[in-house]
């Protein structure tokens, strides 16, 4: 999608509409702006309900301060301009209140970036800015200062988060990485000691970058076009169910033989169309694109298990708790999560890019999904729908352990129920 073709209070109402159906800010809270080539600044309203907003409701602020539009600008325009004075190079600012964010506020904390190797490289340094009045001079100035310093993702304390970007969706993103950040480290302190990645860790997964050679694709067949489209499908859901980020997450399927197609690298998960998808022949890259950095790993997948047809790679916060701690995570809490998961092995950080022809060994019919330390979470399946149903019944079985460590001690299933289920399934 040419999101950079859209009109300012088209991507306004795009981007609100995300932040406020994904429950990252309330009715009444958080403010969106565009600074444009003129030097006007399109903002949000103040007072006008931001699960209704409409392209007419946001409103053009002229260099000079003239409103133009149906409603005043939101109260905390002057924050806006502040940061947009302080760093020129910025067209749009992103405010919202999403409750993760606002827990670590209100302690006055930054989320750990580097639990998971790609969230430093999206939201850069994170700063934090001292408490002000909501709409005063004061908290203008304070998170302005910390713009200046060329941060662009800045903490207020007891408030929210601020985020500037060179379009509105680069902020986005930023904000997105960073509430995942936060819910992820809420979710594994409630299981043990979430447990970061070191800065050699972290260069060699970064300057891991896949290289392939190109090949024009002849033609399209009718199933290849067929399972683009209902690849699509399961992207858009499972971002829509927070499996995803706009950004992470990697969906693969097999055509035939050594063909498969893959989701791109860093392209929005929600906009993802049949045309944006990779194909990937013998190991030879469809021109003009960029595959999933993990490619490799799905190419020795399905050269080594002729069971795969489907593979997704995903880093959802409840299950990911147990892969950036030592928690561990047992299957046998309910009949339908020991089926689907079996006993999900848990594989050392680096091992689905340092190695991974031995890795796609692991994959057999006994193990078909794998947590990767401070890494992701690896499902597979005969199907993109089984395969996506294993990655949905892991993320909500892992969320169910997390809540039940509140109530008491957890009961699995025995050894003889386990034995009965493996007979009635044929396990």
């Amino acid at each position: 999608m040419h999101f950079e073709l859209a009109h300012p209070a088209d991507q306004i109402i795009m981007m609100m509409e995300r932040i406020y159906g994904y429950g990252m800010t309330t009715t009444s809270g958080g403010n969106l702006s565009i600074r444009d080539e003129n030097g006007d600044i399109w903002i949000t309203p103040a007072g006008v309900d931001k699960g209704a907003l409409t392209r007419e409701d946001v409103v053009c602020v002229k260099p000079g301060g003239t409103s133009v539009g149906i409603h005043a600008p939101s109260s905390e325009l002057p924050f806006h301009e502040r940061i947009y004075r302080a760093r020129p190079d910025l067209k749009a600012v992103l405010h919202a209140h999403p409750p993760a964010l606002v827990a670590f506020s209100i302690v006055r904390q930054i989320p750990n970036l580097h639990l998971l190797p790609n969230d430093y490289r999206i939201c850069g340094e994170v700063g934090m800015a001292e408490y002000a009045l909501p709409g005063s001079e004061r908290l203008g100035r304070n998170i302005a200062d910390v713009f200046a310093r060329g941060i662009n993702t800045v903490m207020l304390e007891n408030h929210g988060v601020v985020i500037g970007g060179s379009d509105l969706f680069e902020a986005f993103k930023a904000f997105e990485t960073l509430e995942f950040c936060a819910r992820l480290e809420l979710k594994a302190r409630r299981i043990g000691e979430p447990v970061a990645l070191t800065p050699e860790q972290l260069a060699e997964r970064l300057a891991d970058t896949p290289q392939a050679e190109a090949f024009v694709p002849a033609g399209f067949s009718a199933k290849e076009r067929g399972l683009r489209r209902e690849m699509c499908r399961l992207i858009h859901r499972a971002y829509h169910q927070k499996l995803f980020t706009s950004t992470q997450g990697t969906f693969s399927q097999r055509i035939d033989g050594d063909s498969f197609i893959i989701t791109p690298f860093d392209q929005d998960r929600k906009y993802l169309g049949p045309e944006d998808l990779v194909r990937v022949d013998g190991g030879r890259v469809e021109a003009g694109k960029a595959p999933s950095r993990s490619v490799r790993l799905h190419q020795w997948i399905y050269d080594k298990q002729p069971h795969v047809n489907s593979i997704i790679i995903a880093h959802p916060p409840n299950i990911m708790a147990f892969a950036v701690t030592a928690a561990k995570f047992d299957s046998r809490t309910i009949p339908e999560s020991y089926i689907l998961l079996r006993g999900m092995p848990k594989l050392p950080y680096g091992a689905a890019f340092r190695t991974p022809e031995a890795t796609a060994e692991r994959f057999t019919p006994d193990t078909p999904i794998a947590l990767m330390e401070n890494e992701c979470v690896i499902a597979v399946g005969h199907s993109l729908l089984n395969a996506f149903d294993r990655l949905e019944v892991a993320e909500y079985s892992a969320k169910a352990v997390i809540s039940a460590a509140s109530l008491g001690g957890i009961v699995v299933m025995d050894q003889d129920k386990i034995r009965e289920i493996d007979e009635a399934f044929k396990l």
